[in-house]
């Protein structure tokens, strides 16, 4: 087989086997595409089973004068999950990779907002608009339930278990989680999806999405970010926020109020608490407040 055919094989592996999404395929095979044009541009005819490891690390040291240390981590990453794929479908008995250390970087922190800057976001949200009472909705949700984005636009009415006090939440891999869900958030929920949600034109296929645009269809992404970007400019917040920020504030807040980050990692949908680790925005000044609290020997 050449370098296509094994990439098709693998785009399988990473949608039957481990259910990503097309986007996530997408940026994995991006990198081993990559790979291939360098190969062709320096007329190296060799496939992925038999590439070696110099070979690799020339393309590596190319790419390496032309993007910052994290992306070259990533693109390392990628790699090693491919040639991981060929070494479990015995396509290889090596990874050309196994030795091809990633640069080391420090841990970026993500930006967080105040309780009050939260409050002033919603505040901002325009109620006298069609689109008003499902933007309070969305917010209070992101940062009510510690939302992914994409798992905003997936939820469905069938998914909310009010009663109950939970949410359904199906998120990477198509991975299920409950999660509790707040009395003010259900409040903001109830009366959007019991107002203006019924005066859109719904489509067919929307029926059970909960957050829908004028025309009755779902949300996309893109259209997330732009609410939340023109909420920051009105209310002149000099940060730069993403529907994800909401997501770390969700983290911190918890964390800062002292549950514990096992909790968090259940919540946030992490597989590794490291992950969950590097969600959560620790200050010394917290970790000073958290030793003279709970070491016997304060």
């Amino acid at each position: 087989m050449n370098w296509e055919s094994y990439i098709k094989s693998y785009q399988s592996y990473l949608k039957i086997e481990r259910g990503l999404s097309a986007n996530t395929i997408a940026n994995y095979c991006f990198d081993i595409e990559r790979l291939c044009l360098f190969l062709e541009q320096n007329n190296i005819a060799i496939s992925p089973v038999k590439i070696k490891a110099e070979t690799l690390q020339e393309f590596i040291y190319q790419v390496s004068k032309e993007v910052n240390p994290r992306s070259q981590a990533r693109i390392i990453s990628g790699l090693k999950s491919f040639f991981k794929y060929l070494l479990f479908e015995e396509y290889r008995t090596d990874s050309p990779l196994e030795l091809i250390e990633s640069p080391k970087m420090g841990r970026k922190l993500p930006d967080t907002l105040a309780v009050a800057e939260i409050d002033a976001l919603i505040a901002a949200v325009d109620l006298s608009s069609n689109e008003g009472e499902r933007n309070r909705a969305m917010l209070e949700t992101l940062y009510g339930c510690g939302l992914r984005v994409s798992e905003l636009v997936a939820l469905k009415i069938s998914d909310l278990f009010f009663e109950e006090g939970f949410v359904l939440i199906t998120g990477k891999g198509n991975k299920q989680r409950f999660l509790p869900i707040g009395l003010l958030n259900q409040k903001y929920i109830t009366i959007y999806k019991e107002n203006s949600r019924t005066e859109i034109p719904i489509q067919k296929v929307a029926e059970d999405t909960l957050f829908l645009n004028r025309r009755g269809k779902p949300l996309t992404r893109a259209m997330i970010f732009t609410i939340i970007k023109q909420l920051a400019v009105k209310i002149d917040l000099q940060k730069k926020i993403s529907p994800h920020t909401f997501r770390h504030s969700f983290a911190t807040h918890l964390l800062e109020n002292g549950a514990d980050l096992r909790s968090i990692q259940l919540m946030l949908g992490h597989e590794s608490i490291t992950t969950t680790e590097i969600y959560v925005h620790l200050d010394r000044k917290y970790l000073a407040q958290v030793l003279n609290t709970f070491h016997p020997r304060k």
